[in-house]
C-alpha cells in the first residue's frame, strides 16, 4: 500500500503540483481512508521527501559507480555521468520532474538533507572534472566549479524539454552535450 500511495502521489504531484494536491485527493484516487495514508506517512511533505530521496539516492549510487570505475578514462566517465543524468530524468519521468520542480516545498531538515545530497552529487561531479584536468584529458584554463555547474545545469534543465520519443535519442543528446562541453561550438 505504501508503494501505491507513493505512485499515486507522484502522478498527482506531477499533474496538479504538490501544493494543489491534498491528502484527500491521494486517498480518494486509491479508494482508501486518510488513516491509511497516515499509517505510512506522517505528512504530505514526508511523502515528497521519500520521492526526492529515491531519485537522488539512485543518482548518487550510479554516479559513484561510474567515477570509481578503474578502467575508464575521465572523458568516458564524464559521458557516462551526463548520460546517466539525462536518462534518469526520462526513466523516472514524473519523479524527476517533481524532484526538480517541488524542492521549494521541502522545509527544515527535509530541505537540508536534499540540499546535502545535491551538494554531494555536485562535489563528485566537480571531482570528476578536476581529475580530467589533472590527467590532461580536459583543458586546465577553465574553472572546474564553473564547468560543473554549467554541465549540471544543462543536464538538469533537460527535464523541461527532453523526451525519449522525440527526434533525438538519449545517447545522441549525451554525446552532443559532451561535444559542446569538451570542444565548444567554435569552428
Amino acid at each position: 500500500m505504501k508503494e501505491k500511495l507513493l505512485r499515486q502521489s507522484i502522478e498527482l504531484f506531477e499533474k496538479k503540483g504538490f501544493s494543489e494536491t491534498s491528502i484527500q485527493d491521494i486517498v480518494d484516487a486509491l479508494g482508501v481512508t486518510k488513516g491509511t495514508f497516515y499509517y505510512y506517512f506522517k505528512s504530505k511533505e514526508q511523502m515528497l521527501m521519500q520521492i526526492n530521496l529515491h531519485y537522488i539516492n539512485d543518482l548518487l549510487d550510479t554516479q559513484l559507480k561510474i567515477i570509481e570505475h578503474p578502467e575508464k578514462s575521465w572523458q568516458d566517465k564524464l559521458y557516462d555521468v551526463v548520460y546517466m543524468l539525462i536518462s534518469r530524468i526520462e526513466k523516472h519521468g514524473a519523479s524527476a520532474r517533481i524532484f526538480f520542480r517541488e524542492l521549494v516545498n521541502l522545509k527544515g531538515e527535509y530541505f537540508e538533507e536534499i540540499l546535502h545530497k545535491r551538494d554531494q552529487l555536485r562535489i563528485r561531479f566537480q571531482y570528476l572534472i578536476e581529475q580530467g584536468i589533472e590527467s590532461g584529458e580536459f583543458r586546465n584554463d577553465l574553472r572546474a566549479d564553473l564547468m560543473t555547474l554549467s554541465i549540471l545545469g544543462s543536464c538538469n534543465w533537460s527535464y523541461m524539454w527532453f523526451r525519449t520519443d522525440g527526434p533525438v535519442p538519449e545517447k545522441e543528446l549525451a554525446r552532443s552535450f559532451l561535444e559542446v562541453f569538451l570542444n565548444g561550438i567554435k569552428k
